[in-house]
């Protein structure tokens, strides 16, 4: 039997080539080729694409990012076990699959051989997911040299990418991705749509570049901004911020901010307030 690809099903490239998925990297494979073309979909329209995918593991999403007409795909995949079957992929799609065996964290992506529009698509591993996603955000020179994320995360990174001041979720993740990107949900998968079957549910999302974020701002300055206030978010921002300024509670009240506050009650432009006022005192 072969898939709408004319490759086999994914269940047996796993089995012919003995994969199991690693605990240590995170990983957990998607076999539903539905699926995975559905998230393909949502990148699109890929015709004239160059897509990056993260962490292709056998190549699920792969297939369907070639099926549904990405000019090319840069698969980084650092599981050595993964690369023969991602080389019988790209003898089936002649020309449009390179396959880099690389960490994806140690990747310069500006280095990448990608001409025309380019895409980020991946169904990262739970284990590296979050500072991934950070360090595409904090990309150089924005806007950056993708069009588009299209990421699976575990359900709560999703939700806290998307969350709104004042609740638990809201975060440095919140700020940093509201501030250059506009994020949304897209839809969710349950944990038995994987192999291994994680304990929790998924979600993919979907963040387009802010071609000019509002307010302006240093993103090194504002990611110590926020790493500092919410890393101790139960204290007072004339506490937390003690980290990145010796006399916080100056700078609060000179921006007209409460120095009682606690970070979940500020907002986006609050914080790119703040940044802006550390780099003014150097």
């Amino acid at each position: 039997m072969t898939a709408p690809d004319g490759l086999p099903p994914l269940r047996e490239v796993i089995r012919a080539a003995g994969l199991s998925a690693k605990k240590s990297l995170g990983q957990n494979f998607l076999l539903d080729l539905n699926l995975t073309r559905r998230i393909a979909r949502y990148a699109g329209p890929l015709e004239g694409v160059t897509v990056v995918e993260v962490g292709p593991g056998p190549g699920g999403l792969t297939r369907a990012l070639l099926m549904e007409g990405a000019a090319k795909v840069i698969a980084i995949e650092r599981d050595e076990r993964c690369l023969a079957p991602l080389q019988d992929i790209a003898a089936a799609y002649p020309d449009r699959l390179e396959i880099m065996s690389a960490d994806a964290r140690e990747v310069d992506y500006g280095a990448l051989p990608i001409h025309g529009p380019a895409r980020l698509v991946a169904n990262l591993p739970y284990s590296v997911g979050t500072p991934l996603l950070i360090g595409w955000l904090k990309s150089s020179p924005w806007p950056p040299w993708f069009d588009s994320l299209v990421l699976m995360f575990q359900r709560e990174v999703a939700d806290r990418i998307v969350a709104a001041p004042g609740g638990k979720e809201y975060g440095r993740l919140a700020v940093l991705c509201q501030w250059r990107t506009d994020p949304r949900i897209l839809f969710s998968l349950p944990p038995d749509a994987f192999t291994p079957k994680p304990k929790v549910a998924s979600a993919v999302v979907k963040l387009v570049p802010k071609e000019h974020p509002e307010p302006s701002c240093d993103v090194s300055v504002l990611e110590r901004v926020t790493a500092a206030a919410f890393g101790q978010r139960r204290k007072m921002l004339r506490a937390s911020l003690k980290q990145v300024t010796p006399d916080p509670e100056s700078l609060l009240t000179g921006l007209g901010l409460d120095p009682k506050a606690r970070a979940e009650t500020l907002d986006i432009a609050d914080f790119c307030r703040i940044a802006n006022a550390l780099t003014q005192k150097g």
